[in-house]
């Protein structure tokens, strides 16, 4: 998998033209219009690829850990964040190089659950359950159609998160893509701002 993302960031910072393209700027405005809280203080955005999505994550978040594990990646995500002091990078591998000792109240997993296999897919899941803070939302954003490095279905990536317990706030789905949006405080944004 790793010589995989290589060749692809080796030949290009932005690969998946998440700048450009209007699927990916649209898609990526949904997810952020999703989050039930206008700020969070810390948020973990695992597999943040060139970063384009940990920008948008910088304007709503106090501090961002953003991580890959291709070097390649990190760098795209370097020179894109560079002038975000908020925006921590690291090369970590999932499920292995999760961040157990800090907590998060925002943990964002777009595009990168269905890249492991169902095992390890619920220890990323454990793990989302056991750093998240009381009030802590989590997100899941993954592309429906397959290819040929799938190695879990996004419907089963979603079970598993799912499985958690948190309370579904969003499921929005798409012929391409698939979004969720859980919390540990189940009230909606109107319940949140006292409009019922």
């Amino acid at each position: 998998m790793r010589s995989y993302f290589d060749a692809l960031y080796a030949g290009a910072d932005d690969p998946y033209g998440t700048r450009a393209r209007w699927y990916e700027r649209r898609k990526r405005a949904l997810l952020l219009a999703s989050l039930p809280r206008r700020r969070f203080r810390r948020c973990y955005e695992p597999g943040c690829g060139s970063g384009e999505l940990t920008v948008g994550l910088a304007a709503r978040c106090d501090s961002v850990l953003a991580a890959d594990f291709s070097a390649h990646a990190l760098r795209s995500a370097h020179q894109r964040t560079a002038a975000l002091p908020q925006v921590r990078l690291a090369q970590h591998r999932l499920p292995q190089d999760w961040p157990v000792a800090e907590r998060f109240d925002l943990v964002v997993l777009s595009e990168v659950g269905y890249f492991l296999p169902a095992a390890q897919v619920q220890q990323l899941a454990q793990h989302c359950a056991a750093t998240l803070d009381a009030d802590g939302v989590l997100v899941a954003c993954d592309w429906l159609a397959p290819f040929a490095e799938r190695a879990c279905a996004t419907q089963e990536v979603h079970a598993l998160l799912d499985a958690i317990g948190l309370a579904p706030l969003v499921v929005h789905r798409e012929d391409d893509f698939c979004l969720r949006v859980w919390a540990r405080d189940g009230r909606s944004v109107a319940q949140r701002e006292g409009i019922r």
